[in-house]
């Protein structure tokens, strides 16, 4: 066998081999470079009214970067307006849902639902004093809210018949509602992020039980919002994992308010 030939082959087995022990390509996320801000650890919070926080406590809370830790534990808890515990037992499975997807996103050693059954005070501080009870250091705040209204429409001519207003879609009713989840950094007092999630609906109606009929309209909404929702969440969780320090250290929970 002549030198170049052998050459040859023996450049192609090692080109062979090279390959097909080669690791697949891979493009790794590595986490951001958040420069040198100092990681937030104290609740700056500490009466919870407007006004309280100082100027230097604001400029701290504004230069520190925004992330969610590793091994966190999160619970899911339904508030009433002002972000008071909700003492009414949530009738619908939104809540249960985004506990569900937080747990499959694998980014929480924990996840829960949080019940409200707890003498909590009805504040800020009370919902920090119910995250410790759970020893959570998040709370995904979970509320909804409904408008509607109603019309005679132009189907009311059907009254001159009088048998047919009893029967004629001459009501109309309409829903408007949003669902809305907010993360609560229950070591700091901030609040991470909301995410909202609107929906609507409208119909043609007869006289009869239209109480109802909304009823019924509102949960279909609710049902329908679920997922809207959740995958909301899950977005803005992914880019708070994303935005987490290199080596960023676990904080200790401060003293309570």
């Amino acid at each position: 066998m002549r030198p170049t030939r052998l050459a040859v082959l023996v450049l192609a087995s090692t080109l062979a081999t090279a390959c097909g022990s080669a690791p697949p390509l891979r493009a790794p996320m590595e986490p951001l470079q958040l420069g040198s801000a100092p990681v937030l650890t104290e609740n700056h919070f500490k009466r919870d009214v407007m006004g309280d926080v100082s100027e230097g406590a604001l400029r701290e809370i504004l230069a520190s970067p925004v992330f969610l830790e590793e091994r966190a534990r999160i619970g899911i808890v339904p508030v009433a307006t002002g972000y008071a515990p909700d003492d009414d037992i949530p009738v619908v499975g939104l809540p249960g849902t985004l506990a569900q997807e937080l747990a499959n996103s694998g980014h929480f050693e924990a996840v829960t639902e949080v019940t409200t059954d707890w003498p909590t005070g009805g504040s800020i501080g009370g919902l920090r004093e119910l995250a410790a009870r759970y020893r959570v250091e998040y709370l995904l705040l979970y509320r909804h809210r409904f408008v509607d209204r109603s019309w005679t429409n132009a189907w009311a001519i059907s009254w001159l018949t009088f048998v047919g207003g009893f029967i004629t879609p001459s009501q109309s009713i309409e829903v408007a509602g949003v669902v809305e989840a907010t993360l609560f950094d229950v070591k700091t007092g901030t609040l991470l992020f909301t995410a909202f999630e609107r929906t609507h609906s409208a119909s043609h109606e007869n006289i009869w039980q239209n109480d109802r009929k909304r009823a019924d309209m509102k949960m279909a909404l609710l049902t329908r919002a679920t997922k809207g929702l959740a995958a909301g969440v899950m977005d803005q969780v992914r880019r708070l994992v994303a935005s987490r320090p290199v080596s960023a250290p676990r904080t200790e929970v401060g003293q309570a308010p």
